[in-house]
């Protein structure tokens, strides 16, 4: 159906139709249906004229510029090995160019494909440390280097905002798992599966220290890894620690390394999604929950505690002096608080019994006769000079034409000993130990 529109002054320029009141329904505004409108067919098209309320000589308004560019190409690429800056943001100016990329300027800077694609960015000082999956470098910014005859590097300030390229030595890189990165002052860790190694970069350059005692630990952990499984660090600011968690399909494992002691010192029973520290407290990240670490939840005292779930603290070593002489170990003692127990002493041929926490009593509970002989007899730990000691009864079931010298056969016979040791659930509280040692005998074979 046709309509006579009435034009009353100059250059309109845009006719347009409204959307129909049919499709609109009862929301004008989703519509863009102008306020007052009514079922109307012929009132259906507009003008939109060129001059400000259609004045004459008012101010006219114009589409503007139309971008125009020809691309013989007009493909997208991924340029995996390459980075891209835009313009200054100069919050004291109020200057925000970061959405203008020119590209009449070099704005680009591109690293070695051979060395996989771009994982992590992290800017330190005037550096910027790019890590590949195979390789980590650094690259300048606002700075270019100078090379001399001899080889010595001289920078110079330069109008280059991302200046040249420098790899650090060795062939190392952060593979796929840019969420095992950690910061802490001048030390960046991270992990490089392709090599099944736990890294640092310093001022010294890289360190592999997955290699302090754990090597063979992270090459089946890291070499076996599928790519779904997921690498997670974070630093922990309240003990000084790298924190790495190796999330399997069916398992996980989460450990820390400690620079003080330049070692891996503890499991943990966690399983993060993400690790961050802020001020002096540590936090993690699990289901969109933020957890914060080293307190007490709900008003418990309960150490182990994590996500609402209680875990038992344990610590496994071995006893292993003189090596090459078969010993009867006899006795253990610790030095430390109070609440410690044996879980487990085993050889490669014996068990032992379980020893439980010693028992305290104060001077002013009571105290019988009869409890202090059960006490005499109990297989726990006796308190002495505050040191604790007990006796490592053997519990090794009889191998046939074997004979038992008694019930009070104590001790397990070994080139070595593992001992696992815990704390009792029933006690809040930290608790400390400092030393353990043990008293053996040669074996008379």
């Amino acid at each position: 159906m046709s309509a006579i529109l009435n034009v009353k002054y100059f250059n309109s320029f845009w006719l347009k139709k409204i959307k129909s009141i049919v499709d609109a329904g009862d929301n004008l505004v989703e519509a863009n249906v102008p306020g007052g409108y009514t079922n109307n067919t012929d009132r259906d098209w507009f003008i939109e004229e060129s001059r400000i309320r259609g004045g004459y000589n008012n101010t006219s308004v114009d589409l503007g510029v139309k971008a125009y560019i020809v691309e013989k190409e007009n493909k997208q690429q991924h340029r995996f090995n390459s980075i891209i800056y835009s313009g200054v943001f100069n919050s004291r100016t109020g200057v925000n160019n970061t959405n203008v990329f020119s590209v009449s300027e070099d704005i680009t800077k591109s690293t070695d494909p051979a060395n996989g694609s771009i994982q992590k960015l992290y800017a330190e000082d005037t550096n910027l440390i790019i890590l590949q999956e195979d390789k980590v470098s650094r690259a300048l910014i606002d700075k270019d280097a100078i090379y001399s005859a001899e080889g010595g590097a001289i920078t110079t300030a330069g109008s280059q905002v991302v200046g040249q390229v420098i790899p650090y030595l060795g062939n190392y890189g952060i593979s796929t798992d840019p969420e095992s990165f950690a910061v802490f002052g001048y030390r960046k860790y991270f992990t490089d599966r392709k090599r099944n190694a736990v890294l640092r970069l310093s001022r010294d350059g890289l360190t592999e220290i997955s290699s302090y005692g754990m090597r063979d630990f992270f090459r089946d952990e890291l070499g076996s890894a599928t790519l779904t499984d997921r690498i997670v660090g974070g630093w922990d600011i309240h003990n000084g620690n790298y924190v790495v968690s190796i999330h399997r399909s069916n398992y996980y494992s989460t450990l820390c390394f400690d620079e003080n002691v330049k070692g891996w010192v503890s499991y943990f029973t966690y399983k993060p999604n993400y690790v961050l520290s802020l001020s002096s407290s540590m936090y993690s990240i699990v289901d969109r929950s933020i957890y914060k670490h080293y307190t007490y939840e709900g008003g418990s005292s309960l150490n182990g505690t994590f996500y609402g779930v209680r875990n038992k603290s344990y610590i496994s070593f071995v006893f292993n002096n003189n090596p090459s002489l078969i010993k009867n170990f006899n006795t253990i003692n610790y030095e430390g608080d109070t609440g410690w127990e044996v879980d487990s002493i085993d050889t490669i041929s014996d068990t032992a019994l379980p020893i439980n926490k010693a028992l305290e009593w104060s001077s002013s509970s009571s105290m019988s006769l009869d409890i202090m002989q059960n006490q005499l007899f109990t297989n726990n730990f006796k308190r002495k000079e505050d040191k604790y000691f007990a006796n490592i009864v053997n519990n090794t079931s009889l191998e046939p034409g074997s004979i038992r010298m008694g019930d009070s056969s104590s001790g397990v016979k070994g080139f070595f000993a593992k001992v696992e040791m815990s704390v009792s659930e029933d006690i809040p509280g930290s608790h400390e130990l400092f030393a353990v040692s043990t008293s053996y005998s040669e074996s008379s074979y």
